[in-house]
């Protein structure tokens, strides 16, 4: 990822809580000189050995597995708020930008036994089930209905090699500028304008 030192973050522990909040990722895949891609809930979380780990699953219907185990290695993109920078809002002349919060994850990658896919599919549904009227629990689901839909997924593992992170909240730019772009995107009213606005404030000069 290219990142310029001013919106390279390094706090791993923050990357992994962005991660976590932000786990609907891409996973891209090289293979025979080719290049694909998933859009796939990747759930972070530690492995027996106390590893940091991506675990996910994809339809078995995808062709993407089928280059798992010959990938040297894969790359998993998250994505947070984004908005567009007017540079009507500088008091000087300069071209519109665009502000974001990005992460990298690379890593190797394998495809899990059974066992191991239950247990992440639970993990994955106790994660986003929580805030439900009438929770879904996999442990409460017929083991033959469970049985046949696992059938039909591919779940894998990947271990963690390289984490990078990009941050671009206008951090070179003045206070009077810096302050002026927090008053605009506030302005704004919705959600991405609003959660940039105020990751701007938490880093205030």
């Amino acid at each position: 990822m290219y990142t310029p030192r001013d919106y390279k973050n390094d706090n791993i522990d923050e990357i992994k809580n962005f991660i976590q909040q932000n786990s609907f990722g891409i996973l891209v895949v090289e293979a025979d000189g080719k290049i694909t891609a998933t859009h796939i809930p990747l759930e972070l979380h530690k492995n027996e050995k106390s590893e940091d780990v991506l675990c996910g699953h994809i339809s078995k219907a995808n062709p993407q597995w089928k280059s798992f185990e010959t990938a040297n290695e894969v790359l998993a993109i998250f994505s947070g708020p984004h908005t567009y920078i007017s540079s009507s809002w500088y008091d000087h002349e300069n071209v519109p930008t665009w502000n974001y919060i990005a992460a990298h994850v690379y890593g190797s990658i394998h495809i899990m036994n059974d066992d191991e896919v239950l247990k992440a599919l639970k993990r994955l549904v106790n994660k986003y089930e929580k805030a439900s009227k009438k929770p879904v629990d996999i442990d409460k689901m017929t083991p033959g209905y469970v049985e046949k839909e696992m059938r039909g997924v591919v779940g894998f593992e990947i271990k963690i090699t390289k984490i990078e992170a990009a941050y671009k909240l206008s951090q070179n730019r003045d206070q009077k500028n810096h302050d002026s772009i927090i008053s605009e995107l506030e302005k704004k009213r919705d959600s991405a304008s609003i959660a940039i606005a105020n990751e701007m404030k938490a880093r205030k000069k």
